[in-house]
């Protein structure tokens, strides 16, 4: 049952690549976290008054580590994703988030001590070079909007990974709709001031479709995805769960073809390969 979650979790992610990318045409990436925040802490915070009377309280101690899980969600993940996706192709940055267990076996190496076996080693290099092809698959230009927007996806798929490491311990102790509901909220409420400095405005111009748009990534991604996510979490490692980020690339790739018409580059494939046969070697024992 955890693995069908997982599934389904990866078929809503990859949906949401697409999704953002027509949302970055059209919208501000600030004025599309804002609206985005505000249908998931509506839903999370309908959902919390229902359950407030079974649910625990959260300690002192853990009132810190909430604050940085929401700055890692929304100011960090979810802003610095949408201003890639505006400069990048989905498939790119799907691949981006397949390295998610990369980071996450990094992170645990330094701060947990995870042991690297020779297969997680050479699964980290070989991932990394296919990380690099697909960097450079439009030329070594630092300005290019591309190489940006690659880099930029790089760095939402690391911070993803450092919310997906800290948030499974919260999710144990306190429940993974829980935790992802309160993670949001913060993450919200830190943003509000990053809204207003960027002078992001237009909400009474939010087409139809933008709107049923920004449905799908504030009720669909955020709530649904989100708590399948922490759900996951609270069952198996963080390690075995990030691993099924290697699904995005392919749905991605698949929904950017058919809706976008996208071209599909043999260095993007030579690159992928690369991504993915790297996260399978680091899951190895």
């Amino acid at each position: 049952m955890i693995y069908i979650i997982l599934l389904i979790q990866q078929l809503i992610a990859s949906g949401t690549h697409i999704v953002a990318k027509n949302l970055a045409l059209s919208l501000d990436g600030a004025l599309i976290i804002f609206v985005r925040g505000l249908i998931a802490c509506s839903a999370y915070a309908i959902w919390i008054l229902i359950k407030r009377k079974s649910l625990i309280k959260i300690e002192k101690k853990d009132i810190f580590q909430l604050i940085i899980l929401g700055l890692l969600n929304i100011p960090l993940n979810q802003y610095i994703f949408f201003m890639a996706i505006k400069l990048t192709t989905p498939p790119n940055l799907a691949l981006a988030y397949a390295l998610t267990p990369v980071y996450v076996l990094i992170i645990s190496h330094f701060y947990f001590k995870e042991r690297l076996t020779k297969f997680k080693v050479l699964g980290i290099l070989v991932a990394i070079a296919g990380s690099v092809l697909l960097l450079l698959e439009h030329g070594l230009d630092l300005s290019s909007n591309f190489l940006i927007g690659n880099s930029l996806g790089l760095l939402a798929s690391f911070s993803w990974a450092l919310y997906t490491i800290m948030s499974r311990k919260f999710s144990l102790k306190y429940g993974p709709i829980y935790t992802t509901g309160l993670a949001m909220i913060w993450g919200f409420i830190l943003f509000v001031p990053i809204y207003l400095a960027v002078g992001a405005r237009g909400i009474t111009t939010i087409s139809g479709i933008d709107w049923a748009y920004l449905f799908y990534v504030g009720f669909i991604t955020a709530v649904v995805g989100y708590a399948m996510w922490n759900y996951a979490l609270s069952k198996l490692d963080a390690s075995k769960v990030s691993v099924f980020n290697n699904l995005q690339p392919i749905l991605t790739t698949i929904l950017a073809v058919i809706i976008f018409g996208q071209q599909i580059t043999y260095v993007f494939v030579l690159g992928g390969i690369l991504v993915i046969v790297g996260v399978i070697l680091t899951q190895k024992k």
